[in-house]
């Protein structure tokens, strides 16, 4: 089973182009939760990952319950990057098959979709230096860990 990298409501054109190719290197699915603050044929977004939106699989959402909706049954665990997250990000035990969910670049994730999964929100060491890291080196940070726990399946 295939990790998961969840998008809610992002902003960034390039970013999720960044992130759609990070999926695209290690078969990661992407799932994008709507609304998008750029459209899907946006240049800059293609221009990130020109050559990869072949090989990934994106998913679209109307809203977080829509996503959660359609996900009820999962096998894997849901876990939210947030950097007021209790838990390291290598702290956690992934699986194949779990879900990686970060919020927009301006604000993170509401507050209110978080709450019932207080076990699963994770963070990035960092300085105060800055309020975040980028999105898109955030993501491949916290896959490429999981993908090292469960032994780069299906990667050279």
């Amino acid at each position: 089973m295939p990790l998961h990298i969840v998008l809610h409501e992002p902003l960034i054109p390039a970013n999720t182009g960044n992130i759609a190719r990070t999926c695209a290197a290690t078969g990661a699915h992407l799932h994008l939760i709507h609304p998008l603050g750029f459209s899907t044929d946006d240049r800059y977004l293609k221009r990130a990952g020109l050559d990869y939106w072949y090989a990934v699989n994106v998913f679209h959402y109307d809203n977080f319950a829509h996503f959660a909706e359609r996900h009820a049954d999962r096998s894997g665990q849901f876990y939210f990057v947030e950097t007021w997250g209790g838990r390291r990000y290598t702290d956690v035990a992934y699986r194949d098959g779990d879900y990686i969910i970060l919020g927009k670049e301006t604000t993170g994730l509401p507050r209110e979709i978080v709450e019932p999964y207080q076990e699963q929100i994770i963070r990035l060491p960092m300085s105060d230096a800055t309020r975040s890291i980028n999105l898109s080196n955030c993501a491949a940070i916290v896959v490429y860990e999981a993908l090292r726990q469960i032994g780069f399946p299906g990667m050279a």
